[in-house]
């Protein structure tokens, strides 16, 4: 109406008024406006649309991969994943958990490749961990058992791609038992997690180092199982390449143990947001790769005699009195008041006992104590 007003206004002013002419832009405004209309119309129906499919997927993309947040038996974790493709959720790198009666595990994994067959692979792994860890007992069973997982996925899908044999994924398998101050890890060709113990940091790097999924045995009997100390308050962080081989502008890498030093590690949460700040201040926010990374905290009670090295009992289960609330970042106040020296001597002795106390950046121990 206001633009007919404005039509027969102008008409008038240029005499046009009483003329044929203006029949004709009357018509031609009616078709413009019914053209917009019409428009807008299937532009707001696109858009419900792209909503209702974009909440389809985000509701497939989360049941993929599921976030890991707060407590898990003596353990605090949190997750974090960044696609670098826009919009998307989850890609070629992938994480999970399982509660395995007293034992929790992980899994941080790297699918070769981008876009969808990346995704394909990396539900693949998702699906036998999740299955898997629940049925085998000792990890290199597991180990065995999820390689065979992704050679049967790998050659049906050989079937319909060409390039299907060449796909493999790098991961990091990783079983911390409730009762013991150690993790227990295999690593397939994956990124070396970092371990915070006190004011030190190192790099667990594997004493054997395995193939890639796809690639390695088909046995138990050829994974090994590297043991590192892990006492109470220790963190472990896992994570794959997006961290490591992020640029900046320069083309350097991000130089993650430099880095390590300055990050905040007393909650989970707090340290996978401070290293995500550090990297987006390295990169301005422009990530090359996919990345995913997994924060893991002891929050052991210990209870008894600990004269004997290793033996703690989980606060999985027990009422948290005030001074053990969790609070925001997932991490109890006042754990371990009053208890301190006696898990750092515990502690202590199971470093001794599993690896050598100057290692910053060298191999695990084994359950001898030989070191490689």
């Amino acid at each position: 109406m206001a633009l007919t007003a404005v039509v027969i206004v102008i008409d008038q002013a240029d005499g046009l008024l009483h003329s044929p002419l203006l029949l004709i832009h009357l018509g031609t405004l009616v078709v413009v406006a019914l053209l917009i209309l019409g428009a807008r119309e299937r532009h707001d129906r696109h858009l419900r649309v792209l909503h209702q499919v974009w909440a389809v997927s985000e509701a497939a993309q989360r049941v993929l991969l599921r976030p890991l947040s707060g407590q898990l038996g003596p353990l605090n974790v949190a997750s974090v994943y960044r696609a670098a493709t826009a919009y998307a959720m989850v890609g070629g790198d992938l994480y999970a958990a399982a509660r395995t009666g007293r034992t929790t595990r992980f899994l941080i994994g790297d699918v070769r490749g981008k876009g969808l067959s990346a995704i394909e692979d990396a539900s693949a792994l998702l699906g036998a961990f999740r299955e898997a860890a629940h049925q085998h007992h000792a990890l290199p069973e597991l180990a065995a058992a999820l390689e065979n997982s992704v050679r049967r996925h790998l050659a049906q899908v050989a079937d319909s791609d060409p390039d299907g044999w060449e796909r493999f994924v790098t991961a990091v398998l990783v079983e911390i038992p409730d009762d013991e101050l150690v993790i227990q890890a295999v690593n397939w060709g994956h990124p070396a997690p970092l371990l915070r113990h006190g004011d030190r940091i190192t790099r667990l790097l594997p004493s054997q180092p395995t193939p890639p999924l796809g690639l390695a045995g088909a046995r138990p009997d050829d994974y090994h199982v590297d043991t590192y100390p892990f006492g109470s308050a220790d963190t472990l962080l896992l994570y794959t390449d997006g961290l490591i081989e992020a640029r900046n502008t320069t083309g350097r890498f991000f130089p993650i143990l430099d880095r390590a030093a300055t990050w905040t590690w007393r909650c989970p949460n707090g340290l996978l947001q401070h290293v995500s700040q550090d990297l987006d201040t390295h990169t301005g926010k422009h990530l090359g790769d996919d990345l995913a990374m997994v924060a893991i905290q002891h929050t052991f009670r210990p209870t008894g005699d600990l004269s004997t090295a290793g033996i703690m009992t989980s606060t999985e289960g027990a009422a948290q009195g005030p001074a053990d609330r969790v609070d925001g970042h997932g991490c109890g106040d006042g754990q371990q008041r009053g208890c301190q020296a006696a898990v750092q001597n515990a502690t202590k002795a199971v470093r001794q006992a599993f690896v050598a106390p100057d290692i910053e950046d060298g191999r695990a121990s084994t359950r001898t104590g030989e070191a490689s």
